[in-house]
């Protein structure tokens, strides 16, 4: 589902170049539920925003459902796959505070161009499979930070997706509902949707089945007999 091959990233801070990420091979496959864990400057983010594609790369090679992803992709064609493909929770929830719970889980359907009432009546549906149906017409100020990361898992399921990427989904969140939300991730992913959950808490890792730890750009190693680390295709050419 998502494999990575001898993938470079790095930025240009003023007269110096800064390697985030140094070759990195991975391979997280169809269904299942990973968590990459890693200290502030890991890398992790980084890793997390190209696999999203929210972020390109230099040098490597990125392959999505079997399709390889261009570094240098343009803006168009990866919004077209992130909507196709991926589902997106964040720590901040990213919730319109304008907007209630059933047209904030409908926004991307907006996008999508369903009609109003139509998007609303799946919203409502996907409330109702994290138990928030009754709290539909609910700003998120009238919310707590479960609910609106309830809300947030919500919306990032209405468009079918093949993978949910969860950036620190419960930095915010009591070690209470911090685990409620796991359970909800858990029940995803047993519907055959692939999880990866960024995150630098160890109990929260330990609630997926594999383990991906970076550091200073390299996966350090893996915490599971299911781990799959690939060589490098001979048959590629070699990046420019």
């Amino acid at each position: 589902m998502l494999r990575l091959e001898k993938l470079y990233k790095s930025y240009q801070l003023g007269n110096s170049k800064f390697e985030v990420l140094k070759g990195i091979d991975l391979n997280i496959k169809p269904g299942e539920f990973v968590s990459i864990m890693g200290s502030s400057g890991s890398g992790k983010s980084t890793l997390l925003n190209i696999l999203g594609i929210l972020d390109n790369y230099d040098e490597g090679w990125y392959y999505l459902n079997g399709q390889l992803i261009d570094k240098k992709l343009t803006q168009t064609k990866a919004a077209q796959l992130r909507s196709r493909f991926l589902g997106f929770v964040f720590q901040s929830f990213n919730l319109l505070a304008f907007k209630n719970a059933v047209e904030n889980v409908a926004l991307p359907l907006y996008y999508q161009k369903v009609s109003r009432k139509e998007r609303n009546k799946i919203a409502e549906e996907y409330l109702d499979k994290v138990g928030l149906l009754d709290w539909k017409n609910h700003l998120p100020s009238e919310l707590s930070g479960g609910q609106k990361q309830r809300i947030a898992i919500a919306r990032s399921l209405i468009s079918q997706p093949k993978v949910i990427f969860a950036d620190e989904p419960t930095g915010a969140l009591d070690s209470n509902t911090s685990a409620d939300i796991m359970k909800i991730f858990r029940e995803v992913n047993n519907q055959g949707i692939t999880v990866v959950v960024v995150t630098h808490e160890d109990d929260i890792s330990r609630m997926t089945d594999r383990v991906i730890k970076l550091k200073d750009g390299i996966i350090l190693n893996e915490d599971s007999p299911a781990i799959e680390i690939i060589a490098p295709n001979p048959e590629l050419p070699t990046p420019n």
